[in-house]
C-alpha cells in the first residue's frame, strides 16, 4: 500500500511567506541604522573666540550701533525751536493733560511727529514728520490712531478719503480759527465751500433755510467721515429716511400714496436752498405740471401767457398756493377717501 502524500493548506502558506517577508525587512533596518552611526561625525565644539589684545579700548571691540531708533525728548526740548506752534497748540483740545487719549497726555509733540532725538541733534538731516508735506495717506493713519470711533470710525473707505481728502483739509492743530472741532475755517459753512460750491451759494436764496439761519449746520444731516448710506447721510438708509427723522408727520406709510414722496423728498425740494416756498425746486403750479400734463383738470401748461399780469382771466387755481390749496394732504393720506389727496 503507497504512502499518503499529505497536502499544505494554501492559507498556511501564505502566512509563512509574510512571516519570512516581515524577518528580512527587520534585519535590513537594523544594518541601516548601525551603518548610520558609524559613519556620523563626531560633534565638534565651536571654536573659542579670540581674545582682544591687551590695551585696546572698548569701543574697538564692539561695532558702532549706526541704526539705532531715535527716542523721545519731551515737550520742552521742541519748544526751544517751535515756539510758534506752542501759541495754536497750548489750550486747544490735543493739549488737554487730564484726558488720556491726547497728545497732552501722552507724549507730547512726538505723539504725532515722533521721536525727536536725533531731530534735536541734526534738524536737517534728520526731519520728523511734517504734516502739511506728507501724502493724504500718511496724515490719515497718524490721525487715526486716536480718531477712530464714534463719527471717525467709518473715515477709511469714505467717499472724502477715496477723494485723496485728509484731516488737515479740514481741520489744524495749530492754526484753527472755529470755536469747535478746530476747522480751518470759522465755520462749518467756510470749510464746506472749499470744494462744495454749488451746495453752499444755495443756501443765500431767497427762500427759508436753516443753515443760513444757524438753526443747522452741514453736519446735522451729513457724517462728513463716512457713512454706510448715500451722500454721507448722519441717519437712515435713504434721503427719505433721514428727511423724515425730524419731519415725522410726512412719514408713510399711507393709505394712498403720493409717488414722488415714495420716490423721494428731492423730487420737488431742494434740501440745500431754494427762491420758493417750503425750499420747492420750481413754483407750484409749474411743479406739479411736470407730471400731470393730463388729468382731468384742463391740461394746458400754466405758462407765462396765463399767469402773466396782463392775463384778462387768469386761471383760479394758481391762487392761494395753487394745487394744494385743494390737494393739502399732497404727501398722502389715511382718510377713506383721500385718493385724490383733498383730505
Amino acid at each position: 500500500m503507497g504512502r499518503k502524500i499529505r497536502k499544505i493548506d494554501p492559507k498556511a502558506w501564505l502566512a509563512c511567506g509574510l512571516a519570512l517577508w516581515l524577518a528580512a525587512l527587520i534585519g535590513v533596518r537594523a544594518n541601516a541604522a548601525s551603518a548610520v552611526e558609524q559613519a556620523a561625525p563626531s560633534e565638534k565644539k565651536p571654536a573659542a573666540a579670540p581674545k582682544a589684545p591687551q590695551g585696546s579700548s572698548p569701543s574697538a571691540q564692539t561695532p558702532p550701533q549706526a541704526g539705532a531708533a531715535a527716542k523721545t525728548v519731551g515737550e520742552d526740548t521742541c519748544l526751544t525751536c517751535h515756539d510758534d506752534k506752542k501759541r495754536g497748540y497750548e489750550g486747544s483740545p490735543h493739549s488737554v493733560k487730564s484726558d488720556e487719549r491726547t497728545p497732552g497726555a501722552k507724549l507730547g509733540c512726538e505723539t504725532c511727529h515722533g521721536p525727536g532725538s536725533k531731530h534735536a541733534d541734526d534738524p536737517a538731516a534728520n526731519p520728523l514728520i511734517r504734516f502739511s508735506k506728507e501724502k493724504p495717506a500718511t496724515v490719515n493713519a497718524v490721525c487715526t490712531t486716536c480718531h477712530n470711533r464714534g463719527d471717525h470710525a467709518l473715515w477709511e473707505g469714505s467717499q472724502h478719503e477715496n477723494r485723496n481728502l485728509s484731516c488737515i483739509s479740514c481741520h489744524s492743530v495749530h492754526n484753527y480759527k472755529s470755536a469747535q472741532k478746530q476747522l480751518k475755517g470759522e465755520s462749518q459753512r467756510d470749510v464746506c465751500i472749499t470744494c462744495h460750491r454749488d451746495k453752499i451759494a444755495k443756501l443765500d436764496r431767497s427762500g427759508h433755510m436753516p443753515v443760513r439761519e444757524g438753526k443747522m449746520e452741514c453736519t446735522t444731516c451729513h457724517n462728513v467721515h463716512g457713512a454706510t448710506n448715500v451722500r454721507l447721510l448722519r441717519k437712515g438708509d435713504s434721503i427719505s429716511e433721514l428727511c423724515t427723522s425730524c419731519h415725522a408727520d410726512k412719514r408713510g406709510p399711507f393709505l394712498w400714496e403720493h409717488p414722488p414722496v415714495r420716490d423721494g423728498c428731492t423730487t420737488c425740494h431742494d434740501p440745500h436752498g431754494s427762491s420758493n416756498e417750503r425750499m420747492l425746486i420750481t413754483k407750484p403750479p409749474l411743479l406739479c405740471q411736470r407730471c400731470h400734463v393730463s388729468t382731468r383738470h384742463p391740461s394746458t401748461i400754466y405758462d407765462s401767457v396765463l399767469l402773466g399780469p396782463t392775463t384778462p382771466a387768469p386761471s383760479v387755481r394758481v391762487y392761494g398756493r395753487s394745487c394744494v390749496t385743494c390737494h393739502a394732504a399732497i404727501h398722502g393720506s389715511n382718510h377713506p377717501s383721500g385718493q385724490r389727496f383733498i383730505r
